[in-house]
């Protein structure tokens, strides 16, 4: 007969005997080199039999909440105080169990699934993993893309207390390869078949993998069994194996058979690696904490205040920060969430309607785009109409900005009262005499744009800069866009637009719990508002550090948690009266100090490898590779004339006597060259700009070490690049 020791000192001693406990207990109590390892942290589990033979509990994790009936009585929590990410489960089924959750309408199966078939969905792939011998604190390599199955797979992996390595399918199968063998993954989840066998060479050859689990698509298709004597699982098998296994714990009762001691899994344990940089650098790995994620689920809603009645749409890559954290937060509250794809955006918008859009900033460009094709396409008076009511209803938001005390500014000195009144008093006039004409424009032509877009409370833009002229746009039109800053490394939003101040041009506050401040770039010394610097953070948010690269991380993290972002901004300066008055504190960026450019499809790159490429053309003496806040990569080219003269004389392009190359044909031949060698990297450069004069030290673009000045070039040709991206973006509307 087995029993449990009621006192807290063997709640992990199982004794089992045929003979009577009591003279066996005193025996354990004298014993105290059994009490010694009774009280250590892991290695004290143990079953003790009547013959003296000591059988060692294996040692698990668990959510503290969500699988309380695992943890001793002493150990279990309030199920509102989350201490884990997967703790949400079990609140939100209580609250919401019999409500949708999500919808997945694209894959086969569709899915729509309750918060209550969520929970259980979740505990059964958990256990399914522990089945087939996970362990805590081990890296799952998660590779796949947005689905039901994806955010199961990241909870399951997460309950077990191990820690999930993430990426999407689009990735290179060598990136992919880095990514597992310096996370330390042990075994790999995949999206489906396809990906699998795209990989399966490379990673069988080279890496070590336990197992491997299908999310979508049956096993068979590999073959039956193994593939290389490595076992295979598909979604319904590893979720069978779970429920199978639970359903076998539950039916043996409390404590019956039992060969596991489990332990809660600590809010500062590794929750995922979220490798960054992609394959433009070396990645580096994340390392996120379950408070580190906890702080964006029980903060984010002074941004989103999201309730049940809510729906979400969802397209955004979901091993992304900002998707996961936004993924997270919303299921915390209730809302409903459906996944489409950027081929079905624009259908599901109109057929969802959904009450909030997360994504970057690239989306609301092209539904942007969208629009104005519409409106140029129309008659000439409809047109005239438009266009004509769009630009006043923009005059009439940016005076209802200046009466409301949201017009931002950097001047640390506010205007004098007699004038700040009567400025607001204008501003309030302006709009009054406005207000018409806008509510006309509202029912004419911005409510059939409501109706096709949805959208009715709020786009939530993150992962690039947002264009000022995209963010007047829509609020003219009645669409609230509202605009967040955040990193991998912290979570990753630090600041966000609020519903009641969202301040145009900024990045809004930072969040609660967080800090935000501006220093010199030179000096490092603090900056006062209005003062342009790098940004640096701190707070619960900012990550443990990177995984297995100590210098990386001192680099950017210092002693006193602050987190240095490589941005460059300035926070708002207070005014307790005037056009900014509610603006104080915000924080605007201005472009990034560090080299990595970041593309409105939330792209990170790494330009140095195109550099690196481009330079081994004998034809280009310097370049430069800018997109920062663009759709596509650009290059500023300093060309090698006399190479350049040579080649096009070869190809035949100048006569043999000529002298000189038009900037039409230098261009063409650049871009040649371009193609040739960069022909390899993961990203490639569209237009460039061609300069006459190189950089220099003396110009002040190359610093002392003969490295060039990125920000500075940039900074100089600031009106040409201008010029450079309009063109293109003139040349795809029409």
């Amino acid at each position: 007969m087995a029993v449990t020791s009621s006192s807290s000192l063997f709640n992990n001693i199982i004794i089992t005997s045929s003979f009577d406990r009591r003279p066996l207990l005193g025996y354990l109590l004298s014993n105290s080199q059994i009490l010694h390892k009774q009280t250590s942290r892991r290695l004290s589990y143990s079953r003790v039999y009547c013959n003296s033979h000591v059988e060692e509990l294996k040692p698990r994790k668990c959510s503290p909440i969500l699988e309380s009936t695992l943890l001793s009585n002493d150990k279990v929590v309030s199920t509102g105080d989350w201490k884990v990410v997967p703790d949400i489960w079990r609140s939100t089924t209580e609250k919401y169990g019999d409500r949708t959750a999500l919808l997945d309408p694209y894959h086969d199966p569709p899915s729509e699934i309750t918060y209550k078939q969520l929970e259980q969905d979740i505990l059964d792939f958990c256990e399914g993993l522990r089945v087939v011998g996970v362990e805590p604190d081990e890296k799952i390599a998660l590779f796949a893309d947005n689905s039901c199955r994806w955010l199961i797979a990241d909870q399951g992996i997460m309950a077990t207390g191990a820690i999930n390595v993430v990426r999407g399918t689009r990735s290179s199968v060598e990136e992919l390869l880095q990514i597992y063998s310096h996370s330390d993954s042990v075994a790999l989840i995949v999206d489906d078949a396809e990906l699998f066998k795209r990989i399966s060479e490379t990673f069988i050859s080279r890496a070590g993998v336990r197992f491997i689990v299908l999310l979508w698509g049956d096993k068979s298709c590999l073959g039956n069994g193994a593939v290389d004597g490595i076992p295979v699982y598909d979604y319904k098998g590893i979720t069978d194996l779970g429920k199978e296994s639970r359903t076998t714990s539950l039916d043996s009762g409390e404590d019956g058979g039992r060969r596991y001691a489990y332990e809660a899994i600590d809010s500062d344990d590794i929750a995922t690696l979220v490798y960054t940089s992609g394959t433009t650098g070396t990645p580096k790995g994340v390392m996120l904490t379950h408070r580190n994620l906890l702080h964006q689920i029980k903060n984010l809603w002074d941004i989103v205040p999201v309730g049940p009645d809510d729906r979400f749409l969802s397209m955004l890559p979901p091993w992304h920060a900002y998707e996961r954290a936004a993924e997270y937060f919303t299921f915390a509250y209730g809302a409903e969430q459906v996944y489409t794809t950027v081929k079905n955006l624009k259908e599901d918008l109109r057929r969802y309607q959904p009450h909030y859009l997360i994504s970057v900033p690239l989306v609301y460009e092209t539904l942007y785009s969208g629009i104005q094709r519409q409106i140029s396409t129309s008659s000439t008076i409809r047109k005239l109409i438009a266009l004509t009511l769009l630009k006043i209803s923009m005059m009439y938001m940016e005076a209802k900005r200046v009466h409301e005390g949201k017009f931002l500014t950097r001047n640390q000195k506010a205007q004098p009262l007699f004038i700040s009144m009567l400025d607001l008093l204008w501003a309030r006039i302006t709009a009054a005499v406005l207000w018409p004409l806008h509510m006309l424009g509202k029912k004419l032509v911005y409510s059939k744009i409501h109706s096709a877009i949805g959208i009715s409370k709020a786009g939530i833009s993150g992962g690039g800069s947002l264009s000022l002229h995209i963010d007047r746009f829509f609020e003219a039109i009645g669409i609230k866009i509202q605009n967040g800053y955040g990193l991998t490394e912290s979570s990753p939003v630090v600041a966000a637009r609020k519903p009641d101040c969202n301040v145009l041009g900024s990045v809004g506050h930072p969040l609660k719990h967080t800090e935000i401040k501006v220093v010199d770039l030179e000096t490092g010394e603090d900056l006062p508002a209005g003062y342009k610097g790098i940004v640096k953070v701190r707070g619960p948010q900012v990550m443990k550090g990177y995984y297995k690269n100590p210098a990386a991380t001192k680099e950017v993290l210092n002693e006193d948690g602050w987190l240095g972002t490589g941005d460059i901004g300035w926070i708002a300066p207070n005014h307790s009266i005037g056009r900014s008055s509610k603006c104080g504190g915000v924080v605007v960026l201005e472009g990034r100090a560090k080299d990595t450019i970041v593309l409105t499809t939330g792209e990170n790159v790494e330009p140095s490898e195109l550099e690196e490429a481009a330079m081994r053309s004998k034809l280009i003496q310097q370049i430069v590779v800018i997109g920062q806040d663009q759709r596509r990569l650009a290059a500023l080219i300093v060309p090698n004339k006399e190479e350049l003269l040579a080649e096009a004389k070869r190809l035949s392009i100048l006569d043999d006597n000529a002298s000189e190359l038009s900037k039409e044909k230098t261009t063409n031949l650049l871009h040649g060259e371009l193609s040739t060698w960069t022909s390899e990297c993961s990203f490639q450069i569209g237009p460039i700009l061609v300069l006459d004069e190189p950089f220099t030290i003396d110009g002040g673009l190359m610093t002392p070490t003969m490295k060039i000045r990125r920000d500075k070039v940039v900074a100089k040709y600031t009106d040409e690049i201008r010029k450079l991206y309009k063109k293109i973006h003139k040349y795809k509307m029409y």
